[in-house]
């Protein structure tokens, strides 16, 4: 059965098209047309605005559930709770923890993100544990060490080739040749929780490293005689930063500051969630670590953030509201973006005719009024 979504604006990989309609079929898109058939099945967003679902690819917990629980009925309701933030792809993110513990996170993630009813697991990051202690953040260090072929293959197996990204520090040994080997395997290879050296961030983008957690946090910072880690984000060529926009870890003028130096097409927007996203003010966990929630963030018990609570349609209109991004900028930083960082454009990021019709409904001030589903309406806002 075909029907035709209306709306004022739609948000596609080349710019936007005015009221219009777009063609869905069978949970497929189809063609965006000025013209559609009498009698025609017609659902009407006059007034909004239709854009691709949006893609998470830094993501721990939602509602309560954290992917280090290794418990497949959680991942479950994080895929359904996502639904309500406007994600309909995401990347289940670990940290960084024993050798054994992520063999079976990564087997669970594996065994089970086929059957996830809500937003689709599109792959798995891998976050950690080849970190640095100076930046280290809410990783437990007890648990780092230098990159490790023998049982990164391990994780990858027991995942059934889902890991997507994973992240490590550059100043770590043995990382050029790591880095070289993971990325002829298709994997992305990121940088963050780190003290290097411009030199040492450019060695491992020459090896084939290409995005950046959190930009800001978890790495050393610019200095006008060492670049460091924040400098080698804004410099190094052809590489993506991720930046979390919920206000607290990073100020809008720094956010600013990063789109402006690095461009739109190459900051992606992320939430870093932990598991009492979409939860209460209260005490939760982050891997092994317990943390409080209140005022909108979540800290470790020494006051150090750990993690976020920010839901990504939330930090979709913030960078609009701030004035950083256009709503066209800001939707391709949520989208197209993340899922091209990843590598996983050609599941998820955009609409286009073939692809799994995920789609959210915009108000004109940036306010998620609707989630769809391979062409079905799942979440409405109240």
């Amino acid at each position: 059965m075909k029907s035709y979504v209306y709306a004022d604006k739609f948000f596609l990989k080349s710019g936007t098209v005015s009221s219009a309609y777009l063609e869905i079929e069978d949970g497929v898109f189809g063609s965006i047309v000025k013209d559609i058939p009498e009698k025609a099945e017609v659902i009407d967003y006059t007034g909004k605005w239709i854009a691709p679902g949006l893609v998470d690819t830094h993501i721990h917990g939602y509602k309560n559930h954290d992917v280090m629980d290794n418990d497949a009925e959680g991942l479950k309701v994080m895929s359904e709770g996502l639904l309500s933030c406007g994600v309909t792809s995401f990347l289940p993110t670990t940290l960084t923890s024993s050798r054994e513990l992520l063999t079976k996170v990564a087997k669970t993630i594996g065994d089970t993100y086929q059957e996830v009813e809500g937003a689709k697991i599109q792959g798995i990051y891998f976050e950690g544990p080849f970190f640095t202690e100076k930046y280290k953040g809410a990783q437990n260090p007890i648990y780092f060490s230098d990159p490790s072929l023998e049982i990164f293959n391990e994780w990858q197996e027991a995942s059934g080739g889902l890991i997507k990204k994973i992240a490590l520090a550059p100043e770590r040994e043995g990382v050029s040749e790591f880095v070289q080997e993971v990325t002829k395997q298709g994997v992305v290879v990121a940088l963050g929780h780190s003290d290097a050296t411009l030199e040492e961030a450019q060695k491992a983008v020459e090896s084939g490293a290409s995005v950046f957690v959190h930009a800001y946090n978890g790495m050393s910072g610019l200095h006008h005689r060492e670049p460091g880690m924040v400098g080698s984000l804004m410099t190094l060529h052809d590489v993506y930063a991720e930046v979390i926009c919920d206000g607290h870890h990073v100020h809008p003028k720094a956010v600013d500051v990063l789109v402006t130096t690095r461009g739109h097409d190459h900051v992606a927007l992320i939430t870093d969630c932990m598991m009492a996203g979409g939860m209460p003010d209260g005490n939760y966990m982050l891997g092994e670590f317990p943390v409080v929630v209140a005022e909108g963030t979540a800290r470790l018990k020494e006051g150090s953030l750990a993690g976020s609570i920010l839901k990504l349609k939330e930090g979709l209109k913030n960078v609009v509201d701030w004035g950083v991004a256009t709503p066209e900028q800001a939707v391709m930083m949520a989208t197209l973006i993340p899922a091209v960082s990843c590598d996983i454009d050609d599941k998820c990021g955009q609409i286009a005719a073939g692809r799994d019709a995920d789609f959210i409904v915009l108000t004109p001030d940036m306010d998620l009024e609707a989630t769809y589903l391979d062409g079905k309406l799942r979440y409405t806002a109240e």
